[in-house]
């Protein structure tokens, strides 16, 4: 069994999980507002992970997005409307030492490498060589992943393996495909979340089915050639906005063209990252 931590936008789960059966044993599920302060991020999370009751002197997964250094497991969250708090703050250290029974370490993989490595361990990636997987949530998180390994350099990979590094009419695409963003260009109602606008979109709204399909055709044309490129056979979509995939899939579709791959979602659900963070700390010999 293997400890590990999800990190999102509006929860942290801690979970214990058999990476050779892809099986969550056991979970718990806090809630996490990431526009808190430090001292509740971070207290939210420690308590989170303290009341798994993992023994003492086990080596923890952590899934969390990005901008993030996993490697050193440094805050670097600055201008992307979650989390800017914790900008700096060393969260390994934070955990080593606030995490009771102590771990022995903590490794950190970027929350889009996490899903598609559990996509792919036993998911809708599961028996694929080269898959691309693509979360949809407060931002756009990409993974490319080779016979198993993460990818961040070759062709038709974005920098860094980042899909939301690449532009869209002269801006990042985050400015066009995020929930900021759609939140924004949709305008209206007070409480209004992307979920909601799916469903008026569903309901036949046009102005709701306008705003999602201008968004998921950036998306769809920018990720198309990169998924060419890299030659995946399968294109995994996860996160919140998949959730409504009737409404999302069929626009995200027509954007790739003639593109061979189409993309599906997940199979795996809430379960994807902590069977991909899992094994990544498996994999790691950790």
């Amino acid at each position: 069994m293997r400890a590990v931590l999800e990190i999102g936008g509006t929860h942290v789960t801690a979970a214990l999980v058999d990476p050779s059966h892809a099986r969550v044993s056991r979970r718990v599920r806090r809630p996490l507002d990431a526009r808190g302060n430090a001292e509740h991020l971070l207290g939210t999370v420690v308590r989170c992970a303290g009341d798994l009751q993992v023994p003492a002197g086990q080596v923890w997964g952590a899934a969390v997005p990005g901008p993030f250094d996993h490697e050193k497991g440094i805050a670097r969250f600055e201008g992307v409307g979650k989390f800017d708090d914790l900008y700096g703050i060393d969260v390994r250290s934070v955990l080593l030492d606030g995490v009771w029974p102590r771990p022995a370490d903590v490794v950190f993989l970027n929350d889009a490498h996490a899903f598609l490595l559990g996509e792919a361990s036993a998911g809708a990636a599961a028996g694929h060589r080269r898959c691309v997987g693509i979360t949809l949530g407060s931002g756009v998180g990409s993974a490319f992943l080779a016979d198993g390994v993460v990818c961040r350099d070759g062709p038709g990979v974005p920098p860094e393996g980042r899909l939301d590094l690449m532009r869209w009419s002269g801006a990042p695409l985050e400015h066009t495909v995020s929930r900021r963003a759609i939140l924004a260009r949709y305008g209206g109602d007070q409480g209004v979340d992307v979920r909601d606008i799916a469903e008026r979109a569903r309901r036949g709204e046009r102005w709701a089915r306008q705003v999602l399909d201008e968004a998921l055709a950036a998306l769809g044309t920018v990720l198309a050639p990169c998924v060419r490129d890299f030659g995946a056979s399968v294109v995994v979509v996860g996160g919140a906005m998949a959730l409504s995939w009737d409404v999302v899939g069929p626009a995200l579709r027509t954007a790739f063209g003639d593109t061979p791959v189409r993309p599906r979602p997940g199979t795996l659900g809430a379960d994807a990252a902590l069977i991909g963070t899992a094994e990544y700390v498996r994999a790691a010999g950790r």
